[in-house]
């Protein structure tokens, strides 16, 4: 996961202390990184334990989670075979974000097939756009009611960046790099 992280800093999808990452261990405690910290040079002892809420507990429960922490509570919550979530501040969805309204759609690119529901590259595939807000209930209200159209393990906030998980730390890569591929294509392909 670390290695994985700083991959994603150095192709600038982690500017200044942005994004947040975590997993779930083999006991199902839920471990996140702290706030605040360089994503360039993150090691393990950067991640901290939460509560099912999002609260540092344990050892930890002096040191800050992130800010978003509950965002990968409720994602948690909704798909408890859920095993790793990843955060990124990719330009690219941020950009292609900012004349959407709640969803990005897309058809007809082969790598679409990264998505889980996708088998053809003929097929429309959608991800939900959510609007940013830093009230972290509000999130947990959305992605509820969204649920259903989360099916791809995917979204992006708007003017903010992406979110997506997986069972594995393969699958959430696949994932996140599946949608940030798309919405380059597309920023590229509107110019």
């Amino acid at each position: 996961m670390v290695e994985v992280i700083k991959s994603y800093n150095s192709k600038g999808w982690s500017p200044a202390t942005s994004t947040n990452y975590s997993f779930k261990d083999e006991t199902g405690q839920i471990w996140v990184t702290k706030s605040g910290i360089d994503k360039s040079i993150i090691s393990v002892e950067d991640f901290i334990t939460v509560s099912d809420h999002g609260e540092s507990v344990g050892e930890y429960s002096n040191v800050k989670p992130s800010a978003e922490t509950l965002i990968h509570c409720v994602l948690y919550e909704l798909f408890p075979e859920t095993k790793f979530i990843l955060h990124s501040h990719g330009p690219f969805p941020v950009l292609v974000s900012i004349k959407l309204q709640n969803e990005f759609s897309v058809e007809g690119y082969e790598i679409q097939k990264g998505f889980p529901e996708v088998s053809s590259h003929v097929t429309k595939t959608v991800i939900p756009v959510i609007s940013n807000n830093q009230d972290m209930t509000y999130f947990k209200q959305e992605l509820s009611y969204r649920k259903s159209q989360l099916n791809n393990k995917c979204f992006i906030i708007k003017k903010h960046g992406t979110y997506a998980w997986g069972t594995t730390l393969f699958e959430a890569k696949r994932h996140l790099e599946t949608l940030d591929y798309l919405c380059q294509c597309e920023f590229l392909n509107t110019k």
